[in-house]
């Protein structure tokens, strides 16, 4: 089994920053994509970023020079830092990997349990 464990949210003002981390556990042989997803009430979950076991990367527009997501794949982690942040920012966000395990042929797609950002105007 594996365990996708997330910290870092919380509440921030407008303009603030925020770091989120995951840390991915259990039976790993390799990790392809991670990525962060975000749920705002009312609304359904959207990609934020993604980033490639080469590292490329991609966002979701409204994100794009505020937001940046990185990797270590020594460690299994994968982090989101947030920079100028606004309202609309506001979610639960999930962290997300593309897990193979050992004994296993297909990479299987697992999440975290969300963890809440809060952005105040």
């Amino acid at each position: 089994q594996v365990q996708l464990v997330e910290s870092g949210g919380g509440l921030v003002q407008t303009g603030g920053s925020l770091r989120l981390s995951c840390a991915a556990s259990g039976n790993i042989a390799s990790i392809n994509a991670m990525a962060w997803y975000r749920q705002a009430p009312g609304k359904e979950r959207e990609l934020v970023a993604v980033i490639n076991s080469d590292a490329s990367t991609n966002y979701v527009d409204s994100v794009k020079g505020r937001f940046t997501i990185s990797r270590d794949n020594v460690k299994n982690t994968v982090d989101l830092q947030m920079n100028s942040l606004k309202p609309e920012d506001t979610a639960v966000y999930y962290c997300n990997a593309a897990v193979l395990s050992h004994y296993s042929s297909t990479y299987k797609a697992y999440w975290g349990q969300g963890t809440q950002v809060t952005v105040s105007s």
